[in-house]
């Protein structure tokens, strides 16, 4: 029996997946030593890509800011460069 190959790859799907729905990653550390707490970390990290966060409502000013920008308008120009 032949070993197959499947056509897909998980990683890229993964990716897709990712991008498309996003995660939200908690953890609490909390490290001790002799059972005495000495540092406490609390990490949260939201990952997708920029249509999902800006579909929730995450990113939205600095989205809008950016595409301001991007189309020049004259708005954003000095006075003195008009």
């Amino acid at each position: 029996m032949e070993p197959t190959k499947d056509e897909t790859h998980a990683i890229v799907e993964f990716v897709d997946v990712l991008l498309r729905e996003g995660v939200v990653v908690q953890a609490d550390v909390i490290v001790t030593v002799a059972d005495i707490p000495l540092i406490g970390i609390s990490l949260r990290a939201a990952i997708a890509g920029m249509t999902t966060m800006t579909d929730y409502g995450i990113f939205e000013d600095w989205d809008a800011t950016h595409r301001h920008q991007q189309r020049g308008d004259i708005s954003d120009a000095q006075p003195d460069e008009l």
